[in-house]
């Protein structure tokens, strides 16, 4: 064993023989041995101070053979510090003592006199599983800090229209359930959003929060993205791989463009949806998984349906709960609260001062129909904020897509389906000769998502 392996170890025994044998042993391979004959200082130890592993005995002085003292301080230790590994020693240990022990919290337990490698490796084994322990506290430490910076709860919460009101008091309802959700709109009005502010609000706030494109996943690796796979499952399969939904165990799994999924995969994902469970890849062995799901699509899943492409009992187990989130020209009345949201985010994100709408300015915003729905504003915005030397922004700080080629609403009469397909597919083009062919860039301008806009390309042949 090297040395120093085993970090800092408090022994609490009051038998002056033992502290000074198991010092003697220790001190080459941990960081620091603490030595405590009285029990009673165990909650002032524990509570200000932090070991790696405490060998505590379990009979002291007023009772030398029952070990019920060691089991009130094992409790004791365990109410101060939950993840605290607690190795028992005792001179009368058996089996069922054992057992009680372990059941109660302990994490292993040795007779004494002990022998020195085997005590060790007792040791050694508890300063492992304290490292897990502290991998996994830095990683839920790490993922709440994550979901509190990329989450843009804050837009959610921007509307003051009848229409998004209503919707925050569905979700008040719905967040403190594990319902499966269903949210239905069109693109760009904030489905990822309110997905996290779900789970922000849920009981599973502090567990994963994990976004799957369906769209975006091709139907040859939708397996081995969501389920996992073994080494050697398949030619690139080169090491074990967990897949997104066993990484959202605990927590929330996101399943964007669901409407996107064909036949044969909705099938699949029925499946573990029914029993949750993932088989990986290259095995045969289940592993539960414990998810509160959150499903979103544009796409009409009714309708589909109807026509054999979605299946209805997934249809059924997605929606318990069907949200459906208004495009954004349906609640104009709420830009003036977006604007101020995002202006102030793009002052503080490009280090300049803080820029206002002027009435003018506002009118323009009211007056479109904004087909990229919030998305779309929020690139306006952002461009306007970057390109304009002024305070307040004028009517000419905005531009705006020509709105022949998106607003169908706006048309008094209805275009015909050829003509809405030549119209979107001039406005890709454009996007991406305009962008050089940046997928990202091109995917913001026109209100859509990486995957919507990987379609069209390959729809329209670009």
């Amino acid at each position: 064993m090297e040395e120093q392996q085993l970090g800092r170890i408090l022994v609490i025994d009051d038998n002056e023989d033992i502290l000074f044998s198991a010092k003697m042993l220790l001190r080459k391979y941990a960081k620091e041995v603490v030595m405590e004959k009285n029990p009673k200082k165990i909650p002032f130890l524990v509570s200000n101070e932090e070991f790696d592993i405490i060998l505590l005995d379990m009979n002291f002085s007023q009772d030398i053979t029952s070990g019920q003292e060691g089991f009130y301080w094992l409790k004791e230790i365990l109410k101060y510090d939950p993840s605290a590994v607690v190795v028992m020693i005792t001179a009368f240990g058996d089996v069922e003592m054992a057992v009680r022990a372990l059941k109660e919290g302990a994490t292993d337990f040795v007779l004494k006199p002990w022998q020195n490698e085997k005590l060790l490796a007792t040791l050694s084994a508890a300063s492992k599983l304290k490292s897990s322990y502290k991998e996994v506290s830095q990683l839920k430490e790490v993922n709440k800090t994550l979901s509190a910076a990329l989450s843009p709860e804050q837009e959610i919460l921007t509307g003051q229209s009848g229409a998004m009101r209503n919707l925050f008091l569905i979700i008040d309802k719905v967040a403190r359930t594990d319902a499966d959700i269903l949210l239905l709109g069109e693109n760009g009005t904030g489905k990822e959003v309110i997905a996290r502010t779900i789970h922000q609000r849920s009981s599973r706030a502090d567990k994963i929060f994990i976004t799957v494109d369906m769209g975006a996943i091709t139907e040859s690796l939708f397996e081995s993205e969501l389920f996992g796979h073994k080494k050697g499952a398949f030619t690139d399969a080169k090491e074990d791989r967990i897949g997104r939904i066993e990484a959202a165990n605990g927590g929330t799994l996101f399943l964007d463009e669901i409407g996107n999924l064909s036949p044969s995969l909705q099938a699949k994902l029925l499946t573990v949806l029914q029993r949750r469970e993932i088989i990986r890849v290259g095995t045969n062995k289940p592993i539960p998984v414990n998810i509160r799901l959150i499903c979103a699509t544009n796409m009409p899943l009714r309708e589909m349906v109807q026509r054999n492409e979605f299946r209805q009992d997934l249809l059924y187990r997605i929606n318990t709960v069907e949200l459906n989130l208004p495009p954004l020209r349906k609640r104009l009345e709420d830009i003036p609260l977006f604007a101020d949201h995002f202006l102030a985010a793009y002052a503080k994100k490009y280090k300049q001062a803080l820029k206002r709408l002027s009435a003018p300015a506002l009118e323009k915003l009211q007056r479109y129909t904004w087909p990229g729905n919030v998305r779309e504003l929020q690139h306006v915005l952002e461009r306007a904020s970057i390109m304009s030397d002024n305070r307040e922004l004028q009517p000419d700080d905005f531009f705006f897509m020509p709105e022949e080629e998106f607003n169908v609403h706006a048309a008094t009469t209805t275009p015909d389906a050829q003509s809405l397909d030549d119209l979107e597919r001039d406005a890709v083009q454009r996007a991406m000769q305009k962008h050089d062919g940046n997928i990202s860039k091109a995917a913001k301008e026109l209100g859509l998502s990486r995957g919507a806009l990987y379609r069209r390309l390959e729809k329209y042949a670009l």
